[in-house]
């Protein structure tokens, strides 16, 4: 960027001063920061002193700094440095920027910078003869598409040829500039092709407003139509009930979810009572181990046993203790029961209900102390997050049927003291204090724990 300086003092006025109308717009300006930052407002009153004046003065930074309470060095950085500033007389009816950067530069700005060195001076920054016009090059003016464009005031003449830019910088310096009419200068309307609208040529697909006319104005004409085609159609035959008749379902199954059900149905004329739907729909089939353990025809492609024992079904809640697993119910496990009963004992300790293993030193599982386990339920807490459970405790937690942490927190005395014995904790849960912390855990899950005992669970 080439070194921005102050015009001449030859050229500089002695004094400036905002006239009436742009000291209340400065004044409104410096109002919009907070109390302290009103410096910020250096760059618009600048604009505003460049508008009043033409360019920006020495007098006008003095000021205006002297307005914010700021340095005149400070002041003359801002000034300096954005080009937007005009630091030396231009001229008093037009001063054109021509755009240079590559879009128009390929579209022929060359050639109107050329008709500026010939019309009103060969050197930018300088005035014709009359001090009327003069012109520069500057950087994109952000209308590439309508390359080449020039920039006079706030206004931008785009699509312009060498010929239309000389008609309007001779307008301009007549003193008719205001007559010009703004933006593209061969007939086309904003960006579109020159040729016009190749694509959304009606603004239905994007205005709702005309969306909903046209939508209103059908709706209109379908109720205008409506008595003529009553009279048209023959009459309908009576219902043979009096009853009301549910619309047609016959692709939907007969269930009582009131998803499928008519009576539901927006908008329905016939509504159905829900007794009436219950008694029409097919129950459930009653639940069948022998089916449910054979795999589907359309699956397998043949009709064969799982793999497994046959195991009744049962309810939800019930809980098998760890030692019955992989027993067979029925005939069969009466059997092996017997033989079990009848077989001779394996070991010379035998195990006693109460006092449990006496090889192992375990609670026996069948002592009434055991706290009371349940079904693995469809969501499992993270029996980890408790101090002192690890993956293998919970496996073992899990298989006594404990999965959630208000189990945990319900434990009483006893049934804390037989879970020690049976992970041979030898007081870590009293120690750690599991109930409490699962009680955290099951009332706001981590962080009720980080609110009642100060850290996250580990």
């Amino acid at each position: 960027m080439s070194v921005r300086r102050l015009a001449e003092a030859s050229l500089q006025p002695a004094s400036f001063a905002f006239n009436r109308a742009n000291a209340a717009a400065a004044k409104q300006w410096i109002n919009k920061y907070p109390k302290g930052r009103e410096q910020s407002a250096i760059i618009p009153l600048l604009m505003l002193a460049q508008e009043q004046e033409g360019w920006v003065t020495k007098a006008a930074i003095e000021t205006i700094s002297d307005m914010l309470g700021m340095p005149y060095i400070r002041g003359l950085e801002v000034a300096t440095f954005y080009t937007q500033y005009q630091l030396n007389p231009v001229g008093t009816r037009a001063h054109i920027q021509v755009c240079g950067t590559t879009p128009c530069m390929l579209r022929g700005s060359e050639a109107l910078m050329d008709l500026c060195r010939s019309k009103i001076h060969h050197d930018q920054f300088h005035t014709n003869d009359k001090g009327t016009l003069s012109w520069e090059e500057v950087e994109c003016l952000g209308a590439c598409v309508n390359a080449p464009m020039v920039m006079i005031f706030k206004d931008t003449f785009e699509d312009l040829t060498p010929e239309r830019l000389a008609e309007i910088i001779d307008l301009y310096d007549a003193g008719k500039g205001a007559s010009v009419t703004p933006g593209p200068q061969n007939g086309r309307i904003t960006s579109e092709p020159i040729t016009g609208l190749t694509t959304l040529k009606s603004e239905k697909a994007i205005l709702k407003t005309t969306r909903d006319r046209d939508a209103k104005a059908a709706a209109k004409a379908a109720r205008e139509a409506a008595p003529a085609a009553i009279v048209a159609a023959p009459a309908a035959p009576a219902q043979a009930s009096a009853g009301p008749v549910a619309p047609s379902k016959a692709s939907k199954p007969k269930t009582d979810a009131p998803e499928t059900s008519p009576a539901l149905e927006t908008p329905s004329a016939a509504k159905v009572a829900p007794e009436t739907e219950k008694a029409a729909s097919v129950r459930a089939p009653r639940h069948s181990a022998a089916n449910a353990n054979k795999a589907a025809p359309e699956v397998e492609k043949v009709l064969k046993q799982r793999s497994g024992p046959i195991v009744k079904a049962e309810p939800a809640a019930a809980f098998k203790a760890p030692e019955a697993k992989g027993t067979q119910l029925g005939a069969a496990g009466k059997t092996a029961a017997a033989k079990t009963t009848n077989a001779k004992p394996t070991s010379a300790k035998p195990t006693n209900a109460k006092t449990g293993n006496a090889k192992t030193g375990k609670p026996s599982l069948e002592d009434k102390n055991r706290p009371a386990g349940i079904a693995r339920p469809a969501l499992v807490d993270d029996l980890k997050l408790i101090s002192g459970v690890g993956p293998e405790i919970e496996g073992i937690l899990h298989s006594l049927g404990i999965f959630t942490y208000a189990q945990v927190a319900s434990w009483k005395k006893a049934e804390r003291e037989w879970v020690d014995g049976y992970l041979s904790f030898h007081g870590r849960i009293e120690r750690e204090d599991w109930v409490k912390q699962a009680k955290a855990l099951a009332k706001g899950g981590v962080a009720e724990y980080i609110r009642v005992f100060g850290k996250k669970p580990v």
